[in-house]
């Protein structure tokens, strides 16, 4: 009687059942990947937005009014709402500003908060 030499039945079960966990693993793996990455590059980018109203309100000719404004913009492949409070403060020649930056989801929902920036700007 001649035996063929072959895998047998268990062993194709085990080596498939190892691939498959392998597979989850990796799967599993590549996906937090992917979350991180977009979650640190939003946040990235709303750093940026908050920096950018500040250094805005810093480079004006006067010391910005006392109020709160929102305003929607388009910055990198995504659109923010940009939040800003200007505040008194103790001495009349320095103005609080606290700016939080929002992104837009692409469902139409509210946008989801990101990141809050709060600076003093100082009449020169």
């Amino acid at each position: 009687m001649r035996r063929f030499g072959g895998f047998t039945l268990i062993e194709v079960l085990v080596a498939l059942l190892v691939f498959s966990i392998i597979a989850t693993v990796a799967a599993q793996m590549s996906s937090q990947y992917i979350s991180t990455y977009e979650r640190v590059r939003d946040k990235t980018l709303a750093g940026w937005v908050a920096d950018n109203r500040i250094n805005e309100l810093r480079l004006g000719e006067q010391l910005p009014p006392v109020a709160v404004n929102s305003e929607d913009l388009d910055f990198g492949p995504f659109r923010w709402r940009v939040e800003t409070r200007v505040i008194n403060s103790q001495d009349p020649s320095i103005r609080r500003v606290e700016v939080s930056v929002s992104k837009y989801r692409g469902d139409g929902s509210e946008p989801a908060q990101l990141h809050s920036l709060a600076a003093f700007i100082g009449a020169d």
